[in-house]
């Protein structure tokens, strides 16, 4: 298991270990890490051994090519997609240098925000296949924000819409979405087929908006059940939810609603 320091997240607006339908985030075993900037300041240190581009699927809103850099941290191999590279192999870089410009690539849903996707190998894996990384830990404390499912709409795009609730407890700490009992969930819910559960200790049942959404099996990893998400009695596609440094939120993954900035939102579970 990789570890990653609380000071080290607070860098980045946004984290998560699991909103993503890529098997390279099963078990929480990649970030995405969602940068203020176009510019990618590099969340490890090392040296670059490897730069790759790659065919990815063609989308009208995104690019298809997307990029690889591998960087030696002298403990694993850290493997960075979705930036477009400003190194090459041989560079040396330390957290905080340019990486590169994101990339908005053909493997995001139009819901999705531009970021950069970290995942770490052993030193003698194979940095390139897309499954194999290790699972990540953060090393920092994360609050449960309880969320009573209502918000005001202050941003749309043509699939999503994102709610100024829940508010941010403390701005410069880790927070997230609190479920019923006091863990906080991260993922797409429920239109990928998982997401997690930080937080709590044990396997069970996680309940959200008092409903039973899904199964944790290893205390972290859950399953999502045969669950609907509605927004003002009308389904929904599912929630984006995260951690966030200084502010929170939920986004509405509507790609089929037409939700307006002010518009107030009751959200349900069943």
């Amino acid at each position: 298991m990789v570890t990653l320091a609380g000071d080290l997240l607070a860098r980045y607006p946004r984290t998560s270990l699991y909103n993503s339908p890529y098997p390279a985030h099963d078990a929480g075993c990649a970030v995405d890490l969602y940068p203020e900037t176009a510019r990618v300041p590099s969340p490890v240190a090392g040296e670059v051994v490897e730069t790759r581009t790659v065919r990815c699927p063609s989308k009208p809103y995104a690019a298809d090519r997307d990029h690889l850099i591998v960087v030696d941290t002298g403990e694993h191999l850290a493997r960075a997609l979705h930036v477009e590279p400003a190194v090459e192999p041989g560079d040396s870089v330390a957290v905080g240098d340019d990486l590169g410009r994101l990339v908005r690539s053909g493997f995001f849903a139009p819901w999705v925000d531009n970021h950069v996707h970290l995942g770490f190998r052993e030193r003698d894996g194979d940095a390139v296949r897309a499954s194999g990384s290790l699972p990540i830990d953060l090393d920092a404390s994360v609050e449960a924000v309880p969320w009573d499912g209502t918000g005001e709409v202050v941003e749309t795009g043509e699939t999503y819409a994102l709610l100024d609730a829940p508010e941010h407890p403390a701005p410069g700490t880790l927070a997230g979405v609190a479920t019923d009992d006091g863990g906080v969930l991260d993922g797409g819910f429920p239109h990928y087929e998982g997401g997690g559960v930080l937080g709590r200790s044990g396997a069970g049942p996680v309940s959200f908006l008092g409903t039973t959404v899904g199964d944790a099996a290893d205390g972290r990893t859950v399953a999502w059940r045969d669950v609907a998400v509605t927004a003002n009695g009308e389904p929904i596609r599912g929630l984006s939810l995260w951690l966030g440094v200084e502010r929170l939120g939920v986004k509405l993954v509507a790609p089929d609603r037409d939700l307006a900035v002010g518009e107030r939102v009751a959200v349900a579970v069943a």
